[in-house]
């Protein structure tokens, strides 16, 4: 099992990123997908969700309007797009997959990708 997460890097202020997420070794489409974040001292925290198909999304406050989530079960993968980037966006943002079913959970994460927003 394999969540190879891609396109972090250091963006100014203002500016935009999309990272990738790319799984292998489980049935991609059986699982709901999220995207975390952890600044430096600070607890790991939820950013964005998707649930199986892609019909519906979830954000943290601190995101809404600026990033999206999205899935192509075709190719398994997520992204996460990026915009209107401000320093606390700052942090490593790592891939997880989930699936849920009656008093079990299976679950993954990928090795995480580092976001820096400085100017």
């Amino acid at each position: 099992v394999q969540l190879v997460e891609s396109g972090g890097g250091l963006v100014q202020p203002g500016g935009s990123l999309r990272l990738s997420c790319a799984a292998s070794g489980f049935t991609f489409s059986s699982y709901a997908m999220s995207w975390y974040r952890q600044a430096p001292g600070k607890e790991r925290e939820l950013v964005a969700a998707i649930n199986l198909p892609g019909s519906s999304t979830n954000y943290a406050d601190s995101v809404k309007g600026r990033f999206t989530i999205s899935r192509d079960n075709a190719k398994n993968t997520v992204w996460l797009q990026m915009n209107s980037l401000k320093p606390e966006d700052t942090g490593v943002y790592y891939c997880y997959a989930v699936r849920r079913g009656l008093g079990s959970k299976t679950d993954y994460w990928g090795q995480g990708t580092q976001v820096a927003v400085s100017s």
